[in-house]
């Protein structure tokens, strides 16, 4: 029985999978692993490279693009490891990183989910690994830069924890879907990922079920690996922005909402809407500004001194 499933969601990312399935077999304990990779409708080589180098990977393909969420369901019920890992195919595990979330849930049974640490392709922290949940408050702090002025404030910068040390463990409330491994009894009890939610957002709305559930979520820096954040999302930018929104707006429904007067929501969902707006706006732009040739994180093993 293998320890560990890894599930992961491709949309047109053919050449990062591959180095996305290259790192994972580098893992010393790779044969306690299955793997299944769901394609939603990508269209290109995607298929064949998968057919031709990893044949021992388990695919799902979907005739459509069914989201993150829904795609991920329709393997999650099948896996027969322990602990289930969520994992994008812009992202490169190294040093042993999916074993090492596997032996802190092994060393804290008090532990429903837990999340590495993730870089970003210059060495950088991404935030989004480590979160407190969304509130208003949060959002406040956020737009008017209190958050960024005062990144050591335990209120002020609490939704990004930038007061924490990123190099120690720490109980958190949510992780970055990009990485997170689950317990698979956990998942029998809190249910799957939210379908309502097409992707962004499904990672903390399941954090928030876990902890509601009893469990902790915890932020394992023992653990890195490296994201090429929104690899598949620069392909459709417009509807990625959307999609962000909706996913804020699903979460604050279920878990905000009735915490505050119905005048006072409806506010909320009106700056959420008109935020999308915005970036659609502004997304536009860029599409009409001459390209950079900015490349994404390649395929590629990083080596250790890297870190």
């Amino acid at each position: 029985m293998p320890k560990i499933s890894i599930v992961i969601v491709n949309w047109r990312t053919p050449e990062l999978l591959r180095g996305c399935l290259n790192a994972l077999g580098n893992d010393e304990h790779k044969d306690s692993f299955e793997l299944y990779v769901v394609d939603n409708a990508s269209g290109d080589e995607s298929l064949s490279i998968l057919s031709n180098e990893f044949s021992y990977v388990n695919v799902l393909v979907n005739e459509d693009n069914v989201g993150f969420s829904k795609a991920c369901n329709q393997v999650i019920p099948k896996a027969k490891g322990e602990y289930v890992l969520l994992l994008n195919p812009d992202t490169v595990v190294i040093d042993n990183a999916v074993s090492k979330l596997a032996a802190f849930l092994d060393n804290n049974p008090e532990c429903g989910a837990v999340g590495p640490k993730i870089l970003n392709e210059d060495g950088t922290l991404q935030l989004a690994c480590r979160r407190a949940f969304p509130s208003p408050a949060a959002a406040f702090f956020r737009l008017t830069y209190l958050s960024i002025l005062f990144p050591g404030h335990p209120l002020f910068a609490k939704y990004n924890m930038t007061y924490i040390d990123p190099e120690k463990a720490a109980s958190v409330d949510a992780l970055s879907g990009s990485c997170m491994m689950v317990r698979k009894n956990v998942i029998d009890k809190i249910g799957l990922l939210d379908e309502d939610i097409f992707m962004f957002g499904e990672d903390i709305d399941w954090c928030w079920r876990i902890k509601q559930a009893g469990w902790q979520v915890f932020y394992n820096p023992q653990a890195v690996i490296y994201h090429s954040h929104g690899a598949a999302s620069r392909l459709r930018p417009i509807g990625t922005t959307f999609d962000l929104h909706a996913g804020m707006e699903v979460f604050y429904r279920k878990h905000l909402a009735q915490d505050y007067w119905p005048i006072f929501n409806q506010l909320v969902y009106i700056t959420i809407r008109l935020r999308a707006l915005i970036f659609v706006m502004v997304n536009l732009i860029k599409a009409q500004m001459p390209k950079t040739g900015k490349v994404t994180l390649k395929e590629r093993q990083i080596d250790k001194s890297s870190c």
